[in-house]
């Protein structure tokens, strides 16, 4: 056993060294083309295609967007956001829980980046393996449903310390599932000191201005 914990080591170090590498290749893109590019991360059933939805709906003909989404398998969600206008393409990951920055380098040369001021990047739902990656992106997006409980950011605080905004999704469930709203920014304050928090409902818009101000670079 102790023998091979150096190489698993080395071979994750090399795996990481690699994907650095091309997201810097991906960062250097996106700064070429003008386009601001947001990671979101979550658990499976947190919110990200919804609020994707929302977003692309409400700011359509404001913002020009497209999206890139990462599903283990099945085109779904791709083709629920096609539905609002937006290109969105698909990345399957077959048996890979997380996208890397390659698998976005690759779809890459089917967006017309100059003309897009916002690219989203939609990881495979999962709280852990995606923490790992950098992706190229300008901007990490870590959601958070009010349905999960209060101490995901506590049973995943690498993901939440990669942070650069938390989302707390689906507050209109809120108090059906008796959410403690300020125990879970208490943990999430904890997981990461400081990070922005914001609350809001992708199905009656409460909450969304902050986050639409955060699509385009201005904060939350």
């Amino acid at each position: 056993m102790t023998a091979t914990n150096p190489r698993i080591v080395t071979v994750r170090q090399n795996i990481l060294k690699a994907n650095d590498h091309t997201a810097a290749e991906n960062r250097a893109a996106f700064a070429a083309a003008g386009v601001r590019v947001i990671n979101l991360a979550s658990s499976p059933g947190a919110g990200k295609t919804a609020l994707l939805e929302r977003t692309l709906r409400d700011l359509a003909g404001q913002v020009s967007m497209a999206v890139a989404v990462g599903d283990l398998a099945t085109e779904n969600d791709a083709a629920r956001l096609r539905q609002w206008g937006a290109q969105a393409e698909q990345i399957v990951t077959g048996t890979i829980c997380h996208l890397d920055a390659a698998m976005v380098q690759a779809v890459l040369p089917r967006f017309d980046l100059a003309g897009l001021e916002v690219l989203f990047l939609e990881n495979v739902g999962n709280l852990v393996c995606p923490s790992s990656y950098d992706l190229g992106e300008a901007a990490r997006a870590v959601l958070i449903s009010t349905t999960e409980g209060e101490d995901k950011p506590l049973k995943y605080p690498t993901m939440f310390n990669t942070a650069d905004v938390v989302v707390i999704t689906k507050m209109d469930l809120a108090d059906a599932v008796g959410f403690d709203r300020d125990l879970c920014r208490e943990n999430i304050d904890r997981a990461r000191p400081g990070v922005p928090v914001t609350e809001l409902s992708s199905r009656s818009g409460a909450g969304l201005d902050a986050w639409f101000a955060f699509v385009r670079g201005q904060g939350v």
